[in-house]
């Protein structure tokens, strides 16, 4: 080789590495004593250095759009590696496991022994699996999880035994797709709940209904004050099945949607003043006095508003139902920790640093005895049932308001002292951490 085309090859190599090192659009320069046939060679490099860009850019373009429809896949996805460990979790996957599942096993997150046994298997080499699952916390949920074998190539760096090119290998992984069929499930439970229960319920109203229609239409034909004492009961009985009916779907449909946390934010002192306004003329009827007390700045929950007001409602009205005659109910509003009161928080962290509105409704009744409190969110569980029924109760109040709390993430709790009154507690998660305001204020007492 002459000096000359030594020098040549030494200037392309030079322009080459330039190339390589400077931006996209600049074209590094060749030295005035470059021959044709250098600047010929160090052209062509250009070119291919452009046309790599291109591709380049290209491949970056679609891998980030890939990246962003994972991400925005309404079921989480799980990448499992081959030792079991999370490679790739989605948006949809963190928000229910928590961000600490990525590189850690699957075990860590997912606790469920026939999901873990169907990952291993697929691992192994075998086929594709479909299974259901449940996870109980902080409201049950039902899963329809497919594990899928993937496979992909990885680098090494050498030719192994087995005769694989160099730089390759075959590394079996495992997608997991989760999709949330609650709703089916509950759709499903709910229909067969509502027949097992309204006919259970509505059997006696409807044979009272008939033993009177059949008693008007024989022997008290003509008898007008029989008539009338049958009518009106005849119309409590109705409107009872009517109530009851509602209470049904209404609880019905609460569970429906319990899976599915609300997103929207409740003024809860603005709801109390509703339900106390509307329920001021029961109380006055039986010389009842409702009194709410709160701090200031308190602040807004996390939830919706027709349901929180249901709540509410149910609880002052069964205050106002069990307390004696000439005496207070009284709201209590403050502030708690989600950690003291045992509220689990997002993902499994535990409640630590959610911040609680508790809604405390005590009455000076005559209290309920320890057996019965664990038992009084079942539905129509009464303690009393002839003085319920008397009342107007359909026993599903507490249950409502039980499936209300658990949609919206927070606890119910139930204190009683028999011969002393009752106190049912709710603990709403805090739309915001701002609570140093509300916690020093003096509270503020209003009577309706």
């Amino acid at each position: 080789m002459t000096q000359r085309e030594f020098r040549d090859l030494r200037t392309v190599a030079a322009h080459a590495a330039q190339l390589a090192a400077g931006p996209t659009e600049s074209v590094p320069s060749l030295p005035i004593t470059a021959s044709r046939p250098v600047r010929a060679a160090a052209a062509a490099a250009v070119r291919l250095h452009r046309v790599m860009n291109a591709r380049t850019e290209l491949a970056l373009a679609q891998l980030e759009a890939n990246e962003s429809i994972i991400e925005a896949l309404h079921d989480p996805l799980v990448l499992v590696g081959a030792e079991r460990q999370v490679a790739r979790a989605n948006q949809a996957a963190r928000a229910l496991f928590g961000d600490r599942i990525l590189d850690r096993d699957l075990a860590a997150s997912l606790r469920n022994p026939a999901v873990l046994e169907a990952v291993d298997a697929v691992l192994k080499g075998g086929a594709s699996r479909i299974l259901e699952f449940s996870l109980p916390v902080p409201v049950e949920r039902m899963f329809e999880v497919r594990v899928k074998p993937f496979q992909r190539r990885v680098p090494r760096p050498a030719l192994g035994e087995d005769g694989m090119p160099a730089g390759t290998v075959p590394g079996r992984m495992v997608i997991l797709t989760l999709h949330d069929i609650t709703a089916l499930r509950r759709s499903e439970q709910m229909r067969a709940d509502f027949i097992a229960n309204a006919s259970h319920e509505l059997r006696t109203p409807l044979s009272s209904l008939l033993g009177f229609i059949e008693t008007l239409r024989g022997p008290a034909r003509e008898d007008l004050e029989a008539h009338e004492r049958f009518l009106s009961i005849m119309q409590d009985q109705a409107s009872r099945m009517a109530r009851l009916v509602n209470d049904l779907l209404s609880l019905s449909r609460i569970e429906l949607d319990e899976h599915m946390p609300p997103a929207g934010t409740v003024d809860v002192l603005d709801r109390l003043d509703g339900v106390m306004a509307a329920l001021e003329l029961k109380a006055a009827s039986r010389r009842i006095r409702l009194t709410l007390e709160a701090p200031d700045g308190l602040p807004a929950v996390v939830g919706d508003e027709d349901q929180l007001t249901q709540v509410f409602q149910n609880l002052v009205s069964n205050a106002i139902k069990y307390t004696r005659e000439n005496t207070d109910v009284t709201v209590a509003v403050s502030l708690a920790d989600g950690v003291a009161v045992g509220v689990s928080g997002p993902a499994g962290r535990g409640g630590r640093g959610m911040q609680m509105v508790a809604v405390a409704v005590r009455d000076q009744g005559e209290g309920i005895a320890r057996t019965h409190l664990p038992r009084l969110t079942e539905r129509f569980y009464r303690v009393d049932a002839a003085r319920s029924r008397a009342m107007g109760g359909t026993g599903l109040g507490l249950a409502i308001v039980k499936h209300i709390v658990n949609r919206h993430r927070g606890r119910l709790t139930i204190e009683s002292a028999v011969g002393v009154g009752s106190t049912f507690t709710v603990y709403l998660p805090a739309a915001s951490e701002e609570s140093g305001e509300g916690r020093a204020a003096e509270p503020a007492r209003r009577q309706a």
